[in-house]
């Protein structure tokens, strides 16, 4: 353990842990055996590395996250343009990142900034890439995995063994089945499966558990229909459906459409 790096005196270090020179830990943190901080790392209040973590790059690490064991968080993207400049990774509070999890940092090219928001569960051996924007309380099954640039807004939910393209979008409270290859925007709380990932409806049973009251379900269902059966072109029809609606949640998604993006919208005619 290097005497150099910023250690509280309430911080616990295992023995066999190595911290070098410069790094950062907070009071409460936890670091078990075969743990490597690298020296621009910043391990926040009460974190707890179970052991055989490696914390690389700018990586800060918000308060109250676990991390288990074999995971490598901050390590240099997978992108063949990288030249070794200083990005980041910044993960939130809360969260629960399990065995063999990576989260590279970002690139110049995608503005140098890696974000994980607060509260999510990052199951066994999933992936998260450069210049990725992932909101609250997002939930990325076993071996999923983001390729760079995507961006996920809350409570999204991504199935095992699932992939997302490069600059995807997903809005928030989407659910991606199991095993499914996302190619192009998905809308707020839109439900996507198969092989080829297709728009198949909505993630009701998400809306169900967040008390969304029956009102907006109802026209939620009514914005779906009319989005991939309506008269006219997509981004028309989204348009039309702002002008009609009443409800925030349909407001949302048009909001989401209209938004900037380099992909098209899965729809449920798009395979």
């Amino acid at each position: 353990m290097a005497s150099s790096a910023t250690i509280s005196p309430e911080a616990v270090i295992h023995s066999h842990a190595l911290v070098e020179d410069g790094a950062r830990i907070a009071a409460g943190a936890r670091i078990g055996p075969f743990c490597h901080i690298g020296p621009k790392s910043v391990i926040g209040e009460n974190v707890e590395l179970m052991s055989h973590v490696v914390v690389q790059g700018i990586t800060e690490i918000g308060a109250d996250t676990i991390v288990h064991p074999f995971a490598v968080l901050g390590g240099i993207p997978q992108d063949l343009k990288f030249q070794g400049e200083e990005t980041r990774l910044v993960i939130g509070q809360r969260n629960r990142i399990r065995e063999h999890v990576t989260m590279n940092n970002g690139t110049d090219g995608g503005g140098g900034l890696t974000t994980v928001g607060d509260d999510g569960l990052f199951m066994a051996g999933c992936h998260v890439a450069h210049d990725c924007r992932v909101g609250n309380n997002v939930i990325i099954v076993n071996n999923a995995a983001l390729a760079g640039h995507c961006v996920l807004e809350d409570d999204v939910i991504i199935g095992g063994l699932s992939g997302v393209h490069q600059w995807v979008r997903i809005g928030r409270g989407a659910i991606i089945g199991a095993v499914t290859m996302v190619t192009a925007d998905v809308i707020p709380h839109g439900l996507v499966q198969g092989p080829r990932g297709k728009l198949d409806g909505l993630n009701l049973v998400g809306l169900k558990r967040r008390g969304v009251p029956r009102s907006d379900i109802t026209a939620l269902r009514a914005a779906f229909q009319m989005l991939n059966q309506g008269e006219g072109a997509f981004q028309d029809r989204a348009r039309r459906l702002g002008e009609e609606t009443e409800s925030d949640f349909v407001r949302e998604i048009v909001a989401f459409i209209s938004g900037e993006s380099d992909r098209s919208f899965l729809t449920s005619g798009k395979t």
